[in-house]
């Protein structure tokens, strides 16, 4: 099946609830209007239908693979990168100043969000190249940065992140790759890593690792980490390519989904040691890798989006033209499209609305980016960074899991027939499973919400949204529209819960976290996604409200807007209130803690 981008749910999202006109108006953003988003997503939309699309499933079929040390993309895929890094597409949200497009993060993640419908393999390429460049950016030399960030840019060259060990999963104080410091102010790496994510190829010249190692006599656990970048082929002064390295690909990984993204195992330094060169200081390696990690939580995040996405257009496709059994209502006689059963409609629903409102969370997640980066007010860059921050492990986690629920739903609308692999909607649930893992995590994701950005701030963020959403329950008490008046009912009274239930459960945080941290952190996982529900209701409550107040422009677009929010509204809001009595019944050591380790 065909994929094609909801450009026109995009650009609503991008109007009317992150605010695309306001992020226009910051500095060397002004073009950054209506009509250049129209056009960007439009381009996009054709490479991502016309040209990845197609090979989606042959990436499944005939997945990449490795021989002898080289590892060869799906064919075809080679071709596709060519015309993807032609089109500059990997530099829409990077600076001007190396040969970027510069345009803010708003516009730049519907782009991501259709590459990742359209092919989920091929975009981890990208994805892993985007947080390469934010850490050179941020931490890399001036030399490092002139070298290395238009190559990855122009897409001639392609990145990598280096953290996981054979016995350093997510605990990095455990990381044993070592350098050694040479006398020319180099290292040399030896070591390990594992689900290295495009981390060999054939679709670009060369690939700049971003390694995690420790010198010697480095301190112990995370504060003696540091962060090195060693190239695939060394890089000679003049910029040209030199010898190749020593770091080289012993396997690769056979996976449940996503199995055209090579995933690699790396040996570094077996042939005299993998040349690299220190990013930044010794020893703050991590603070630098969180920069990659955060960008790539985003976007995994969009990951989630994006193949929901792609599962319900598939999903609603397939209920339009099957046709089984008659109508439950007497209606006809004869067998319908199963698309007139109650019960594909509550699931093609579930699909969409879960979908629409994760979409809204990541949009206007973006837009507090461009603005923590762009606003000339450095106290009001400082508030949109701190929301943002808050927002990441959201939009990560919560759109994620959901994934995994909107995809399984997509195998389920096309009943025996999902079971089939040659229908596809089996793919995108294998490919989806790998989403709340990656990356960090659900677990890691809602223990970052609860230490980081719960706890550190005395719950500020958490408070400011919800007094936010406090106000958009007012405005739809004050809405009265004579058409849709029981769905701006059913929003009011449900986002009203959601809104208590999450205030409690920041309360619950604040106030037992040193006293039982257990019962708190037992609680990380459902808290994020009671989170996720709210915040995402309620830009579903916005997004209802905007589709009032335009309906006129569009009756059936904006009418299908209001009908979605009703429907989360009254089938997953009400979601709420059971993960806070789950969350709160934790403490005393109740609930998931009721268990010992031997009774299990």
């Amino acid at each position: 099946m065909s994929y094609t981008a909801p450009i026109k749910d995009m650009l609503f999202v991008m109007k009317e609830l992150a605010g695309l006109e306001d992020i226009a108006t910051l500095p060397g953003f002004e073009d950054a209007n209506l009509d250049t988003a129209q056009a960007v997503l439009d381009e996009s939309a054709k490479l991502c239908g016309e040209v990845l699309a197609p090979l989606n499933v042959e990436g499944d079929r005939n997945p990449s693979s490795w021989k002898d040390g080289v590892v060869t993309a799906t064919p075809g895929f080679r071709d596709a990168f060519r015309q993807f890094a032609e089109g500059g597409w990997q530099g829409v949200q990077h600076p001007l100043d190396y040969e970027g497009q510069g345009l803010p993060k708003l516009i730049a993640t519907p782009c991501v969000e259709m590459l990742n419908a359209s092919n989920l393999s091929f975009a981890l390429c990208p994805l892993l190249t985007d947080g390469a460049i934010e850490a050179l950016l941020t931490a890399g030399s001036e030399a490092q940065k002139q070298t290395f960030v238009p190559k990855l840019i122009s897409g001639e060259w392609t990145g990598t992140m280096n953290l996981t060990e054979p016995q350093a999963g997510s605990d990095l104080a455990l990381v044993r790759t070592r350098a050694e410091p040479q006398a020319d102010g180099s290292f040399r790496l030896f070591g390990t890593k594992i689900f290295i994510t495009w981390g060999e190829h054939d679709m670009a010249q060369n690939i700049a690792h971003l390694v995690l190692a420790r010198t010697p006599n480095a301190p112990e656990g995370v504060k003696g980490i540091s962060l090195f970048l060693v190239p695939k082929f060394l890089v000679n002064e003049d910029g040209s390519l030199g010898a190749r390295n020593d770091v080289h690909c012993v396997s690769i990984e056979h996976k449940l989904g996503i199995k055209a993204s090579p995933t690699a195992v790396l040996q570094f330094g077996d042939h005299g040691g993998a040349i690299g060169e220190l990013i930044g200081e010794e020893n703050r390696g991590l603070e630098y890798m969180f920069i990659m990690m955060n960008a790539a939580r985003f976007a995994v995040g969009m990951q989630g989006v994006a193949i929901s996405d792609r599962a319900y257009q598939k999903a609603v496709a397939y209920a339009k033209e099957r046709v089984q059994s008659r109508p439950v209502d007497g209606s006809a006689k004869q067998s319908v499209a199963i698309i007139q059963h109650p019960d594909v409609r509550r699931m093609l629903s579930t699909m969409r609305g879960l979908t629409e409102a994760s979409r809204a969370l990541a949009y206007v997640a973006a837009s507090h980016c461009d603005l923590a980066h762009r606003h000339p007010d450095e106290a009001t860059r400082a508030q949109h960074q701190a929301i943002y921050e808050y927002l990441v492990p959201i939009v990560k986690g919560w759109s994620t899991e959901l994934s995994v629920d909107v995809t399984s739903l997509g195998v389920q609308v096309h009943g025996g027939m999902g079971f089939i692999e040659e229908t596809g909607a089996a793919q995108y649930y294998r490919d989806a499973r790998i989403l709340p893992i990656y990356e960090g995590t659900t677990a890691i994701q809602a223990n970052d919400l609860i230490g980081r950005k719960t706890l550190r701030d005395g719950g500020k963020v958490a408070k400011e949204l919800l007094a936010g959403i406090a106000g958009t329950v007012e405005a739809l008490g004050a809405q009265q529209d004579a058409q849709q008046g029981q769905a701006f009912a059913s929003m009011k009274t449900q986002l009203a819960q959601g809104q208590r239930a999450m205030n409690a459960v920041v309360d619950f945080v604040l106030a037992n976290a040193k006293g039982d941290p257990n019962a708190v952190f037992a609680g990380s996982v459902p808290y994020l996604k009671l989170a996720g529900i709210v915040l995402g209701g309620w830009q579903m409550a916005r997004a209802m409200l905007a589709a009032s107040a335009r309906r006129a422009d569009d009756p059936a677009f904006h009418d299908a807007k209001i009908a979605t929010a009703r429907f989360y509204a009254e089938h997953v809001l009400p979601q709420a209130a059971a993960l806070e009595v789950a969350i709160v019944n934790a403490k005393g050591g109740e609930g998931v803690l009721a268990l010992s380790e031997d009774q299990f």
